[in-house]
C-alpha cells in the first residue's frame, strides 16, 4: 500500500467520540491486531478479540466507545460507535488514492455510436463498446471493455468494471456499482414444449437496477420475459449470483454468492439470503426473511422468517431435527433391543 495518512487525518475521517493517546506516526497500512505493527492501523470489529488490544503494536486503533483500557506509549485510541464503519470510511479515502479515476473521456480504441450520448464527465475505458441509442450519465466510469447495448441506460456515478456487459434498453440507475464480468440482460431461460420440441419462450423485458446496487463478479441479471426484472435501491448481491426472469428483489437486500432465485418469484425488502441457497420460483419471500446457507425454499415464507436446511424450515426446528439425526442409531439399536425383548417375552408366555 503506496499511501500514508497522519493520525490526525485519521480522526477527521471518523470523527471519534473520544481520544486517548497521541502518536507521532503515520498511518502506512492497516492490519489484524495481533499482525499489526508501528505505523499499521487496527481495529475491534469483533468483542472476542478484546483481549488482543493490550498488547497490539497498532500505532492508531479503532475502538468501541464503551471501551475502558489506555493506550501504549505512542499509540491512539480513537473511540467510535462501530469501528467496523469507521474503517470502510478510511478504505473508502484510501481506494480513491490506490486506484484514482481517471480523467473524463473516451479511449481512442473505443466504439461509441454516434448517437449515443455519453455525458462530458464520464469515462469510457479502452476497448468500450456503447451502441445506438444508449445513454451514460455524469461521471459514469466505464473501465476496460464494456458493452452497453442499444436503447441501455447508465446513470450518474455508475462504475462498470471490466467485462461488464449492459443489453439492449436495461437500465442502471444512480451510483450502481457492477463487478467484472456481471451480466445484466441476458434471455431469461423459458421454452414451451411443444410437438416433442423445446421451443423458446422470447424475453422481450428488460432489466432495471435501482440507485446504490452493488453485484459481484460473474453475477448474471435475466431480462425479463415481459415488463422488467427489477433489482431494488441499495441492495447488494455477492459474485456468481443467478437471478432469473421477471424476479423483483426489494430494497437494502443481501443475496450472498452462489445463490439462485427462479422467474417470477418476490423478495421483498431487506431479504438475507445466504450462500448457495436456491429459491424456487413464483413465491415471495416476505420483509425480513433470512435463509442460512445452501437452504432450498420452494414456498411462501412469512415477514421475518428465519429458515434453514432443504426444504427450508424454521431455523431451531431444523437445528433439533440436526441433533436428533445423531442419534438415531443409539435409537435404532434401543429398538432392536425392545424387540428382542419382546420376541422372548411372547415365547415364554407360550
Amino acid at each position: 500500500m503506496q499511501v500514508s495518512f497522519s493520525a490526525e487525518a485519521i480522526e477527521a475521517m471518523v470523527r471519534p467520540r473520544e481520544t486517548r493517546g497521541a502518536t507521532v506516526q503515520s498511518v502506512r497500512g492497516i492490519a489484524g491486531l495481533t499482525a499489526a505493527a508501528t505505523g499499521d492501523l487496527s481495529f475491534l470489529g469483533n468483542r472476542k478479540y478484546k483481549s488482543q488490544v493490550a498488547s497490539t503494536q497498532a500505532s492508531v486503533v479503532l475502538l468501541p466507545a464503551d471501551h475502558l483500557g489506555e493506550p501504549a506509549a505512542d499509540q491512539l485510541f480513537l473511540l467510535v460507535e462501530n469501528p467496523s464503519a469507521a474503517l470502510s470510511l478510511i478504505c473508502a479515502r484510501l481506494e480513491q488514492s490506490l486506484w484514482p479515476k481517471p480523467s473524463a473521456g473516451i479511449h481512442p480504441s473505443a466504439v461509441v455510436a454516434p448517437n449515443a450520448i455519453v455525458a462530458s464527465t464520464a469515462t469510457i475505458g479502452p476497448l468500450c463498446v456503447i451502441e445506438e441509442g444508449a445513454e451514460i450519465g455524469e461521471r459514469v466510469h466505464l473501465q476496460a471493455q464494456v458493452f452497453v447495448g442499444r436503447g441501455a441506460r447508465v446513470a450518474e456515478d455508475c462504475w462498470l468494471q471490466p467485462g461488464v456487459i449492459v443489453t439492449a434498453e436495461c437500465r442502471l440507475n444512480a451510483r450502481v456499482r457492477l463487478q467484472p464480468g456481471v451480466v445484466i440482460g441476458s434471455d431469461g431461460f423459458g421454452y414451451d414444449f411443444v410437438n416433442g420440441r423445446h421451443e423458446k419462450v422470447p424475453q422481450v423485458g428488460i432489466v432495471e437496477v435501482g440507485s446504490d446496487v452493488e453485484i459481484g463478479a460473474n453475477s448474471t441479471l435475466d431480462r425479463a420475459r415481459f415488463s422488467r426484472t427489477w433489482i431494488g435501491e441499495g441492495t447488494k448481491i455477492d459474485n456468481l449470483v443467478q437471478i432469473a426472469h421477471n424476479v423483483i428483489v426489494g430494497r437494502h437486500c443481501l443475496i450472498c454468492a452462489q445463490v439462485g432465485v427462479a422467474g417470477s418469484t418476490t423478495l421483498e425488502d431487506y431479504v438475507v439470503l445466504g450462500g448457495q441457497t436456491g429459491v424456487g420460483g413464483h413465491i415471495t419471500l416476505g420483509k425480513g426473511t433470512k435463509a442460512a446457507g445452501q437452504a432450498g425454499i420452494s414456498s411462501d415464507l412469512p415477514a421475518g422468517s428465519f429458515v434453514r436446511g432443504t426444504p427450508g424450515l424454521p431455523f431451531q426446528l431444523e437445528q433439533r431435527i440436526n441433533v436428533l439425526k445423531q442419534r438415531l442409531p443409539e435409537l435404532f439399536k434401543r429398538v432392536q433391543s425392545l424387540e428382542a425383548e419382546l420376541a422372548e417375552l411372547k415365547k415364554s408366555s407360550s
